[in-house]
C-alpha cells in the first residue's frame, strides 16, 4: 500500500440475522462507508451445517459493499468459543460449493491461532495463498490486547511479517495515554504491507481519526453508538462529518482540547466547522491527559505528552485549547521549556491556549501560550457597559475562570470582590492580583448581598447541565434584586446558554451576558491564533446554541 493510498472506512456489523446485517450494510453504504466487516462470531458457534453455509453465502452474495469476514475468538474480544478448525471449515465449505458465492475482500484471522497451530497456518496458506481456493480474498492477520500495549508487540510484528500468505496486518490495543498513538503511527510508517494500527479506548481516538496521515489501510467506525465492536470507535457520522476524515492527508495540521475529562467538549464541533468554513487544512480532536492521583501526577502526564506531540515527525501538532486541570500546569511547563507566555497568562497564573508555529516544511519555529478567557470576558463586558473603570464587580468562585475574570476586570480599573465558599482560596486569589488598576478583595460567599454591585460574574459550575448543581443558583436570588441600577449578570457557564442564574437575573431586571458569548469569543481568539484567519463567530455561536440545547 503506497503512502498516498486512500485510507478506507470500514463499518463493523455483528451478524445475528442475515436480513438485519444486510440492512445495516446498506445503511453503512448510504452513510459513506467503503466496506463492512461482518462479525460472524455471534452467528456461527462451530457447528457446520447447510443452514449456516447457506446464510453466509446469501450474506456474501447480497452485500452492498466489499466486506471483511471475521469470526473473532473470545480470547481476543469476540464471541466465538468453538474449535479453531471449524472457522476455517466454514470458509472452505463455501469455497467448495458448486456455485460459490461472491468472495469476501478479506478474512481476518488472529495471529495467535496462526502462530500456535502449524496445521492451521498451513490451511490458511492453502486457502489464501496465491494459488489457494480463495486467492481472491486477502488474509488479514490480527492481534488484539484489551488491557494495554502488549509487552511482546515488537516480537509479534516481526513474526507476523514472516507469514507469507498474509496480505495485511492489524494491530489493536487499548491505549493508556495519547503517547501510545505515536507508537501506532510508527507501525504505519514502518509497514511492509497494508497495515491497520488502532488504539482502543478514549486515548486511542487520534489513531483512528488520523490514520490517513500515516497511510493506514483502514479505520473502523460504528454505524451507531450502541453497535461499536471495540471501545473508542467513533460513529461513521462523527468520523466523516465532525472530524472530516476524507479531508485528512499527510499535511493536515492537528489541534485538540487538552484536559480531563474532554469527551463532552464543544471544541471539536466549532473548530472543525470553522476550519472547513475558511478552508484551513486542520483537524481538532479530544486529547485527554489523565490527572492521576494528585496534581504532581497530572503535571508529569502533561509534561510527558505535549512535547512529544509537538516533536513527533509528520503529526504537525499546531495547537490546543487547554482546560481543567492543566491550565496552571501548562504555564509551569512553558517556563521549563522556554516557551513564550503572554501577559494575561503570566498575571493570572494559568493559560488556556497553546500555539505551535511551524515553517512551510513543518518544522517548529516557536511555541507560545495565551489566555483567551480573560480577553473574552473583558470584551463581553465592554460590549455591554462600555468602559470598566470604576465598576464594582463581584466574582463568584476562585478557580481558573475566576482568576481570569478578576484580572480582566481589575486590570481595566474595576474594583473586584472575590467571593468563594472557602475564604482562604479567595484571599490567595486576591493576593496574587495585588497591584492592578483596581482593588481586589476577598470575601466568603455567604457575605455576598448584592448591595451596590454593578457586575456579577459567576465562575463556578453551578447551573451547568451535568454538573453537581444544574438547577441551583450560585448566590441567593434576593441578592440580584439589590444590585445597582443597570447592573450586569454574567454567567460563564454555557451548557445550557440560559442557565438558572441568567433566568433569575432577567426576572430581577438585570442586563445579562451568557456563557456562550464568552465561549465563542475565547474560541475565536484561539482560532485566529492558529489559522491566521478571522473566526466565523456567527457559525460558532449557532453551533454552541444548538449543542447546548440538545
Amino acid at each position: 500500500m503506497s503512502p498516498t493510498a486512500k485510507t478506507l472506512v470500514c463499518v463493523p456489523i455483528m451478524v445475528e440475522e442475515v436480513g438485519r446485517a444486510l440492512a445495516d450494510a446498506s445503511e453503512a453504504s448510504t452513510l459513506g462507508a467503503d466496506l463492512v466487516e461482518y462479525r460472524i462470531d455471534g452467528f456461527f458457534d462451530g457447528e457446520l451445517d447447510e443452514g449456516v453455509t447457506g446464510d453466509l453465502c446469501r450474506l456474501l452474495d447480497e452485500t452492498p459493499l466489499p466486506c471483511v469476514v471475521t469470526c473473532r475468538s473470545v480470547s481476543e474480544g469476540g464471541r466465538y468459543e468453538g474449535e479453531e478448525w471449524a472457522r476455517l471449515d466454514l470458509l472452505e465449505a463455501i469455497a467448495k460449493r458448486k456455485k460459490p458465492p461472491r468472495t469476501p475482500a478479506y478474512i481476518d484471522a488472529e495471529f495467535a491461532s496462526y502462530r500456535d497451530s502449524p496445521g492451521l497456518a498451513r490451511r490458511l496458506n492453502e486457502l489464501f495463498g496465491e494459488s489457494g481456493r480463495l486467492s481472491t480474498t486477502g488474509l488479514i492477520l490480527s492481534t488484539h490486547d484489551f488491557d494495554g500495549r502488549p509487552a511482546d508487540l515488537t516480537r509479534r510484528l516481526l513474526a507476523m511479517r514472516e507469514a507469507g500468505s498474509a496480505r495485511a496486518f492489524k494491530v489493536a490495543f487499548r491505549a493508556r495515554s495519547l503517547r501510545d498513538n505515536l507508537e501506532l503511527f510508527d507501525l504505519l510508517k514502518e509497514r511492509d504491507r497494508p497495515t491497520i494500527a488502532l488504539g482502543m479506548g478514549e486515548f486511542g481516538l487520534m489513531s483512528r481519526v488520523l490514520a490517513p496521515k500515516f497511510g493506514g489501510m483502514l479505520t473502523f467506525a460504528s454505524l451507531r453508538d450502541e453497535s461499536s465492536t471495540a471501545p473508542g470507535q467513533p460513529t461513521i457520522a462523527d468520523l466523516l462529518g465532525l472530524y472530516r476524515f476524507r479531508e485528512i492527508g499527510p499535511g493536515t495540521r492537528v489541534y485538540g482540547v487538552v484536559g480531563w475529562p474532554v469527551s463532552h467538549s464543544l471544541g471539536p464541533f466549532i473548530h472543525n466547522a470553522g476550519f472547513e468554513a475558511v478552508g484551513h487544512d486542520g483537524d481538532y480532536l479530544p486529547m485527554p491527559i489523565a490527572t492521576g492521583e494528585n496534581g504532581h501526577a497530572a503535571y508529569e502526564s502533561l509534561k510527558a505528552t505535549l512535547p512529544a506531540l509537538i516533536e513527533y515527525p509528520g503529526l504537525y501538532f499546531c495547537g490546543a485549547s487547554v482546560t481543567i486541570p492543566h491550565k496552571t500546569g501548562l504555564l509551569r511547563l512553558a517556563d521549563e521549556m522556554g516557551w513564550e507566555i503572554d501577559e494575561a497568562s503570566r498575571a493570572i497564573g494559568a493559560a488556556n491556549t497553546l500555539v505551535v508555529e511551524r515553517d512551510a516544511d513543518g518544522g517548529v519555529e516557536g511555541v507560545r501560550l495565551m489566555n483567551t478567557d480573560a480577553e473574552a470576558i473583558a470584551d463581553c463586558m465592554v460590549e455591554v457597559v462600555g468602559g470598566l473603570e470604576g465598576l464594582r464587580c463581584a466574582v463568584i468562585g476562585a478557580g481558573g475562570a475566576a482568576r481570569a475574570a478578576a484580572w480582566a476586570m481589575a486590570s481595566r480599573g474595576a474594583s473586584v470582590g472575590v467571593y468563594a465558599r472557602k475564604p482562604e482560596t479567595a484571599q490567595e486569589l486576591a493576593r496574587s492580583l495585588d497591584g492592578l488598576g483596581g482593588e481586589v478583595t476577598a470575601h466568603a460567599l455567604a457575605d455576598f448581598s448584592g448591595e451596590g454591585c454593578d457586575v456579577l460574574i459567576n465562575c463556578t459550575p453551578v447551573g451547568m447541565r451535568g454538573g453537581p448543581s444544574p438547577e441551583a443558583l450560585p448566590i441567593e436570588e434576593p441578592a440580584l434584586e439589590r444590585m445597582a441600577e443597570g447592573a450586569v449578570c454574567f454567567d460563564t457557564v454555557y451548557t445550557p446558554a440560559r442557565t438558572p442564574l441568567i433566568e433569575a437575573a432577567e426576572r430581577a431586571g438585570l442586563r445579562t451576558i451568557d456563557g456562550a458569548s464568552m465561549f465563542v469569543r475565547q474560541a475565536s481568539a484561539q482560532f485566529q491564533a492558529w489559522t491566521g484567519s478571522a473566526a466565523p463567530e456567527g457559525l460558532f455561536r449557532r453551533i454552541v446554541e444548538e449543542r447546548s440545547a440538545s
